[in-house]
């Protein structure tokens, strides 16, 4: 059982959003701001939280913000820039458009480490998602040797470490959709309600 003093929470708020028009962690459910929903469901397993973004505006949270060490690089940069501030040899990553994300799924990859693996992901609806993932600090120096030679996409960054998928069960996949586009917005808001 991992103790929550070597864990740290690593929330990406550096995209651009471009479908969406705006920045999405703003976004909001229910009056409380997305990003907030992922601060919620981190809090409790972690020993720290961080925020990845060039954004200013989440200093109001309250929480470290760090900025990306290589600019406009996508996720693979976030995850890199996450790991490299963080002093803790496991981390949390989640991105700021999951809302309905909850402590009990995170727990779940805290629960599978291994001295095997590098990266554990969420499967959720046979897909296997990255950015809900506990990732070791040591997979840095991977990411930054693929940002080093231009690689931007993330599956080909995990792919390069040994990851386990934990497979959620059809109740669960809700609590891991992510927030893309307007009609994506109104589909969480419709689970939320439920």
């Amino acid at each position: 059982m991992l103790d929550k003093k070597n864990i740290t929470g690593i929330i990406l708020a550096g995209g651009k959003s471009e479908r969406m028009g705006t920045d999405k962690g703003f976004l909001e459910l229910n009056k409380k701001p997305f990003v907030q929903y992922s601060i919620d469901a981190l809090q409790p397993l972690v020993s720290k939280i961080l925020i990845v973004s060039n954004n200013p505006e989440y200093d109001a949270f309250g929480i470290d913000r760090i900025e990306d060490v290589f600019k406009n690089a996508g996720p693979v940069a976030g995850i890199y820039s996450g790991l490299e501030a963080s002093s803790t040899k496991y981390n949390l990553i989640l991105s700021c458009d999951i809302p309905l994300i909850t402590s009990e799924i995170l727990q779940k990859l805290i629960d599978s480490a291994d001295d095997t693996h590098d990266i554990i992901q969420l499967e959720s609806d046979g897909k296997s998602m990255p950015l809900i993932a506990l990732y070791k600090k040591q997979v840095a120096k991977t990411f930054y040797n693929l940002l080093q030679q231009d690689e931007r996409r993330l599956r080909i960054a995990v792919n390069k470490c040994k990851v386990k998928n934990i497979v959620l069960d059809k109740h669960q996949i809700k609590h891991t959709m992510n927030v893309n586009t307007q009609t994506e917005y109104k589909t969480v808001e419709n689970e939320y309600n439920d």
